[in-house]
């Protein structure tokens, strides 16, 4: 029997390392996964290219596909909309794709109402002393900036007990490879495959009654 992929929403603080993972995911097991593409309303920036960084809509076509539910979900930031498009996630799926979705906790919600069966990984540094770290450690942020993403993990914490998954982000080739054996073994969960044995165990009734399949 065929099977479809899984749907994976990759949450985690800024400064989380989530972002790395998931591109190594796809750089390592190119075959296996796909990043979901969001549609956003935003000018294209230099060197992004249709379908492969964003799907750009104006605003009409966005609202539009708001209208008709063409949407997981979206959000709008400052004065551009950002969202998941059903039908690119749907497609990769029924591709044997594991689909990705880097998202935050709002919008993991959304997504797990309309997929139940998605899986909910949140990654964390070991300590919020290496978080504060990494955040200052990029020297693209200011002291406000830093303080406000520490803020806003705060936040996020308090939300993340409604995740499948904690993953902690200490050496990163061994974290991308414990995802990795995380969502394949979610993927061969029983309560996952509940067609497959039924199909099997259809096909065995016809054996013991004789049949030819």
């Amino acid at each position: 029997m065929r099977e479809n992929g899984l749907l994976i929403v990759l949450s985690g603080f800024s400064g989380s390392g989530k972002g790395t993972i998931m591109k190594e995911l796809l750089s390592r097991y190119p075959e296996q996964y796909a990043l979901s593409i969001s549609a956003t309303t935003r000018q294209p920036r230099a060197g992004e290219a249709e379908g492969r960084e964003y799907f750009f809509k104006t605003k009409e076509e966005f609202l539009r596909m708001i209208e008709q539910d063409e949407l997981l979900e979206y959000a709008q930031y400052v004065d551009n909309y950002y969202g998941t498009p059903k039908a690119y996630v749907r497609e990769q799926l029924k591709a044997r794709k594991n689909v990705i979705l880097e998202i935050e906790i709002q919008g993991a919600l959304k997504i797990r109402e309309q997929f139940p069966e998605t899986l909910l990984l949140f990654v964390t540094p070991p300590s919020a002393e290496i978080l504060k770290d990494r955040l200052a450690g990029r020297g693209t942020e200011t002291k406000e900036v830093i303080h406000s993403r520490l803020a806003r993990a705060v936040e996020e914490a308090d939300g993340c007990e409604v995740y499948d998954y904690l993953v902690v982000n200490d050496d990163l080739d061994a974290c991308v490879e414990e995802v990795h054996h995380i969502i394949l073994s979610e993927r061969s969960r029983m309560a996952r495959r509940l067609d497959t044995i039924e199909e099997i165990k259809n096909q065995l009734k016809q054996y013991v009654k004789g049949e030819e399949i």
